[in-house]
């Protein structure tokens, strides 16, 4: 199917609006939205299928897909991305705190996992979604609801338990119970919730990783096998590893290499590097090992010239990065690991976020001029400030600082002082002790190393 089909449904709606005329109601001509006559599953006869194939805010290419029976009135509507599998899965977290936040734009694929976390209540992976936060809600709602009646004369118990759900759930919709959290999980990739440029700590998180063994089968996968390895299946340091990918910008075969370094002056780390000879594509990812530290660390550092701009900098995946100058926040987990240089880092937040926002990935010369026609003017005109800033300070026209605060201290940026091993003085290292809740969130408050057998031969005797 050709890329120019997946267009922006604002160039849709243009490229279709000459079409009322007569001379342009020929076959041949655009058409928006394509209709299929398809079998009704629930009455057997025949009912029409609308296929709208379009790109979406923030998001990808995916395939709009709508039935309706006029026979008996069935109707059903689901997504399907219309691309391959990602790279890597996507876990995106929300928090919400206002109603507004009830209207983010969710795209759920048919191997997404949502989940309301005070709620207790988790969707399965089945049918894709194009809906926002209020509709999944509702929809969860609802499917216990319908239910009830029987359960209240078969399963009195059940009963009380999922009207409880329920409360609380009409609660969460009415506003009664803010603040709670909504995620949605995808071994694919391809799921998302928009995020708001206003969003701040905590607010909006997205994290990509690694496939396991068994979600690469659930999802029709093979899974490589790694060779070179230790005896107790551990990496060896030095040692480059190579391993099939796909590339997420031309979905083209590629490879993706993995190594185990020192930094200097820091510590062991594990770089990973995919380069697509197809189409240019290049990205990294670090993670870093060794054991827990005691405290976290806070590292802020002033660029003032392209000097700075120059240094080498490590944002580790619990890092958050801030840029008070810029009004640029990154949350942890959002960009994964990065090992690059003060002038990268911001030039890959640039990229990833304009693109996103803009959609500026497109070949086409159209699809661009139409980039950002989703969003509303004053949120366009915020984004477009929010850009100008970021791109003076990428060319070193303005002074600004980075601050990296990781509960895990390990986040590093280059020292030019004469013993390296020492912040110079546009630097400002110092440690500081977690909050609760990032140890929670690192999983480190339930976490013993040490004679832990004893509670369990504790609990056995009692």
């Amino acid at each position: 199917m050709p890329e120019e089909t997946f267009t922006p449904i604002g160039q849709k709606v243009e490229d279709i609006a000459p079409g009322a005329t007569e001379a342009q109601a020929e076959d041949d001509e655009p058409r928006g939205v394509e209709e299929i006559e398809s079998l009704c599953m629930n009455c057997h006869e025949n009912g029409t299928t609308r296929l709208l194939l379009t790109q979406i805010p923030y998001f990808r290419e995916i395939i709009i897909m709508s039935f309706s029976c006029d026979k008996c009135g069935f109707q059903n509507n689901e997504i399907q991305p219309a691309g391959t599998f990602q790279l890597k899965g996507v876990h995106v977290e929300l928090r919400l705190t206002q109603m507004e936040d009830f209207g983010r734009q969710v795209v759920k694929s048919d191997t997404a996992t949502v989940k309301f976390i005070e709620l207790d209540v988790e969707v399965p992976a089945g049918r894709g979604q194009l809906t926002n936060v209020e509709g999944l809600l509702s929809t969860i709602i609802d499917d216990l609801e319908s239910n009830q009646a029987a359960r209240k004369e078969q399963q009195p118990e059940v009963y009380e338990k999922v009207q409880e759900v329920i409360n609380k759930g009409r609660k969460m919709l009415a506003g009664e119970a803010f603040p709670f959290r909504v995620s949605v999980d995808d071994p694919a990739g391809n799921s998302f919730i928009t995020p708001d440029m206003r969003d701040g700590v905590g607010k909006w998180e997205k994290r990509e990783y690694l496939r396991t063994k068994e979600q690469n089968e659930a999802l029709g996968l093979t899974d490589t096998s790694n060779e070179g390895l230790t005896e107790t299946g551990d990496i060896i340091p030095d040692t480059i590893y190579a391993f099939p990918a796909t590339c997420p910008g031309c979905m083209h075969p590629c490879t993706t290499n993995m190594k185990m370094v020192d930094i200097p002056h820091f510590r062991q780390v594990v770089i990973m590097n995919t380069t697509c000879d197809d189409c240019g594509y290049k990205s990294n990812d670090v993670k870093t090992g060794g054991e827990v530290p005691e405290k976290g660390k806070k590292v802020t550092i002033k660029v003032k010239n392209s000097v700075d701009l120059a240094r080498d900098i490590l944002k580790s995946e619990s890092c958050y990065l801030e840029c008070p100058e810029l009004n640029l926040s990154v949350n942890p987990g959002t960009l994964g690991g990065r090992f690059t240089t003060v002038e990268g880092l911001l030039t890959q937040v640039r990229d990833d976020l304009h693109n996103q926002i803009f959609q500026t990935g497109a070949e086409d010369a159209a699809a661009a001029t139409h980039a950002g026609d989703s969003l509303p003017a004053e949120e366009k005109a915020r984004w477009d400030k929010f850009f100008t800033n970021l791109n003076a300070a990428i060319k070193g026209e303005c002074e600004f600082s980075i601050i990296l605060t990781d509960p895990m201290a390990s986040s590093y940026v280059q020292s030019l002082a004469d013993d390296p091993s020492q912040p110079d003085e546009q630097m400002t290292v110092e440690e500081y002790t977690r909050t609760a809740e990032e140890e929670e969130d690192l999983g480190l408050t339930d976490m013993k190393t040490e004679n832990y057998s004893a509670d369990y031969v504790a609990e056995r005797d009692h």
